[in-house]
């Protein structure tokens, strides 16, 4: 793969429905893709970027660190825990659906568990936005959006910018 030519898929792309598999081993491969991502991310002004956001259907995403601006997290095989049963609802957007900002209901505190580009462990808990981006970025290894998330409303306002979307193919 020519990690150098990954660029953010926008939706319809069918990867972005997909269910990405799990992280077999962190080699050469693991880190140039982690490194383009974070790349990618920073150059489009995100705060998370998911593997099937670039086309690679794997479970690992990248997210700004909550703790020092400049540098960001690789997330590999993430997985998370509710900690705080209180939900929320806040505006979203999303690197692959541009121009579409909806309202998504989630549980505020989180806890996430996952390995790090040495394969060490990392544990983090939040109840502020980071929690968010985590459960978007790990939705998108799940196969969602967050137009699958859209209040009815939401849909009937995004409606024009989906179709578009949808009628330049990705």
């Amino acid at each position: 793969m020519d990690v150098d030519a990954l660029q953010v898929r926008i939706y319809p792309d069918p990867v972005l429905k997909q269910i990405a598999t799990p992280v077999s081993a962190i080699d050469e491969g693991v880190r140039a893709l982690a490194g383009r991502m974070i790349d990618l991310m920073y150059a489009a002004d995100g705060i998370g970027l998911a593997a099937p956001q670039v086309g690679v259907s794997k479970r690992l995403f990248v997210t700004r660190d909550p703790d020092d601006a400049v540098r960001a997290l690789v997330w590999i095989n993430p997985v998370l825990d509710v900690i705080d049963e209180g939900m929320a609802s806040d505006s979203e957007g999303c690197l692959s659906l541009p121009d579409i900002d909806v309202n998504v209901q989630r549980p505020t505190g989180i806890r996430i568990r996952g390995v790090d580009l040495d394969g060490r462990e990392m544990v983090m808990e939040s109840c502020e936005h980071i929690a968010r981006v985590w459960q978007h970025e790990c939705d998108h290894l799940d196969g969602r959006l967050i137009i699958d998330r859209m209040s009815t409303m939401d849909r009937l306002r995004c409606r024009r910018a989906i179709r578009a979307l949808v009628e330049r193919g990705g």
